[in-house]
């Protein structure tokens, strides 16, 4: 007889695979567009997808190639083109599928698709992380962490010792001294620590969509430190002439206006590794986002000078994503480059459009720092 919960099973699997297969094709479409980052949750993010349409096979009367039996039906013919075909608005429309996964499984697609390497971490693993290890069994639980085969064998054991097991007509009636079920116990595992900051410019030059193309970034980025990082601390910074922390609500909803003076978050951001995360410590990450256009070159100096003394010493890496504007002049990641040539940890990209945002995230994350 067949096993209709492993049958289910089997099915949820193919679907899965399928759903995941969807997502593959289409991933620039959900990496570019705002639906997916308005349903992420704490550990899962659900995922508005095409209905998938499983093949069947459909039974109907024999003799059929196409076409066979056109005109068995004298009121059917093969139509001019004048012919009105339904009619505007009747059809059904295209539904989406709501699927919800989890945030690692959409971290490994990522990775996959842009051939990601796995982060190796930099120095000793200094923080504890606790989690479960499903390695005992117990007589008491819940029906579904039930151990079938350990089950099955105290109830052999109990038969046989009862001397009621007719091996040739066998038959495992579990009572409820013979269950057992899977156990859990507490374990801690050290890890390393790791901390992002990410900082983006929201002067007047900084529009909506500008905004909108880091918040995506950004998810993306989070998305994939969380895969490498069991402990993971994520801070946001916001700057025009004047930089603050701020949490991420703020970070990906506020509108400013003003100047820009971009040392303001650099000094910022100084200041917070040196007092909460020192190098020693923690694995640093650092992304900035801007359209390019700074104060005055006496501050672009300033912010260099930063760089080069106190923030990329401390970091494993710094990533500054241009992101293009009507207003910004681009000439800050000009300035950058020329200023840090050779650095590995020091990753520049220059993001067009919603298309850029791939190829970005890409040259942010390829090296594996």
């Amino acid at each position: 007889m067949t096993n209709p919960v492993g049958r289910i099973e089997r099915d949820r699997r193919r679907f899965d695979d399928i759903v995941r297969g969807q997502i593959k094709r289409d991933l620039k479409q959900y990496l570019t567009g705002s639906e997916m980052v308005g349903r992420r949750g704490r550990q899962l993010v659900s995922i508005p997808v095409p209905r998938i349409e499983l093949p069947r096979l459909r039974h109907g009367t024999n003799g059929g190639g196409q076409g066979a039996g056109a005109n068995e039906n004298p009121s059917e013919g093969p139509g001019d083109e004048s012919d009105v075909v339904g009619s505007a608005g009747s059809e059904a429309g295209q539904h989406l599928l709501e699927v919800e996964l989890r945030l690692d499984e959409m971290a490994a697609i990522l990775g996959e698709e842009l051939e990601l390497p796995n982060i190796e971490p930099r120095g000793r693993a200094r923080v504890e992380v606790a989690s479960r290890k499903y390695n005992s069994v117990s007589r008491s639980g819940p029906r579904s962490l039930r151990h079938l085969r350990r089950t099955m064998k105290e109830t052999l054991k109990r038969q046989i010792g009862e001397a009621s097991y007719d091996p040739d007509h066998p038959q495992l009636i579990p009572i409820a001294d013979d269950l057992r079920y899977r156990a859990f116990r507490d374990v801690t595992t050290p890890d390393h620590a790791a901390m992002i900051l990410y900082m983006m410019d929201v002067s007047g030059s900084m529009g909506r969509e500008q905004k909108e193309i880091v918040r995506l970034v950004s998810f993306w980025i989070d998305t994939w430190l969380r895969s490498q990082y069991r402990s993971l601390e994520t801070r946001y910074m916001v700057h025009d002439a004047a930089a603050k922390e701020v949490d991420q609500e703020t970070f990906y909803r506020l509108r400013e206006s003003g100047g820009t003076k971009i040392s303001s978050a650099y000094e910022l951001a100084a200041e917070m590794i040196d007092t909460q995360f020192p190098a020693s410590d923690w694995n640093v990450y650092l992304f900035h986002f801007s359209d390019g256009d700074n104060w005055s070159g006496r501050d672009t100096e300033k912010c260099l000078e930063l760089l080069r003394e106190r923030l990329l010493p401390g970091a494993n890496m710094f990533c500054y994503g241009q992101v293009k504007s009507a207003y910004g002049s681009g000439q800050f990641m000009k300035d950058l480059d020329d200023s840090v040539t050779g650095q590995e940890h020091v990753i520049s990209a220059e993001i067009l459009d919603r298309d850029g945002i791939l190829p970005a995230i890409k040259t942010f994350l390829g090296k594996g720092l």
